[in-house]
């Protein structure tokens, strides 16, 4: 089965620069979650609502009467009175929402990581934490990408900065660390292994695609099953 959320996170890398500075990226990501959602069909209920505009992707940065940013991927109840919008690409319809039924957060490392893996890790407890004041039975989900390539360049402007040392001799010890300390926060926690040089032609893979698979689709399966008794 080919899952969206995937391939959406490959098209941030593949055949072009990746800009680490671009938060539209964790949306765009985020939001295929419920395409998948959606076309893995297990949760009768969720498909009619979902489909019918009853529970919608939100479009704004907050949940109407709640603190705290939604995240990258908030998918909830439509407010009352309101129309959900359709998006072209899309089956899961657009709009504001009164409480949340998944919050989805993504974070990508690709290189530094060490030196900001701190910062990630609190980032991600603490929007955690804000999705579950916002709505208290809310699903919680975190995907990470970390790269393993040998060699990695960033940019700023016109200014290049090839990673020291190479992200591929960091990153077990950031699975690690992020598997270790932030699973406990999340409902569920999903980790991409995958390689990348941020240099032209742009490549990209997967470290395991199987693997990766896998791991995605048996989360997904959680996820709807949770989803499921919750509605």
């Amino acid at each position: 089965m080919a899952y969206r959320l995937l391939e959406a996170f490959e098209s941030a890398f593949s055949g072009k620069r990746y800009l680490h500075r671009n938060q539209g990226i964790g949306n765009f990501v985020a939001s295929h979650l419920y395409e998948d959602l959606i076309d893995l069909g297990r949760s009768p209920k969720l498909v009619e609502r979902t489909v019918a505009g009853q529970y919608v992707v939100n479009t704004s940065n907050l949940v109407k009467g709640r603190k705290g940013r939604r995240g990258d991927g908030a998918f909830g109840e439509l407010i009352p009175g309101d129309e959900a919008n359709s998006e072209t690409g899309f089956r899961v319809q657009r709009g504001p929402v009164a409480s949340l039924l998944v919050g989805a957060e993504v974070k990508i490392v690709a290189k530094a990581m060490i030196k900001q893996i701190d910062r990630v890790m609190t980032d991600l407890e603490s929007q955690a934490q804000t999705f579950r004041q916002q709505t208290s039975r809310v699903i919680t989900v975190a995907i990470v990408g970390v790269n393993f390539s040998d060699s990695y360049t960033s940019y700023e402007g016109k200014r290049r900065y090839p990673a020291k040392p190479a992200p591929s001799k960091e990153a077990p010890t950031a699975v690690q660390r992020i598997t270790q300390r932030v699973a406990p926060a999340f409902d569920e926690l999903l980790v991409l292994r995958f390689r990348a040089t941020n240099v032209p032609p742009y490549p990209f893979e997967w470290v395991d695609a199987r693997d990766n698979s896998q791991a995605y689709g048996a989360a997904l399966l959680r996820i709807s099953n949770l989803l499921h008794d919750r509605i």
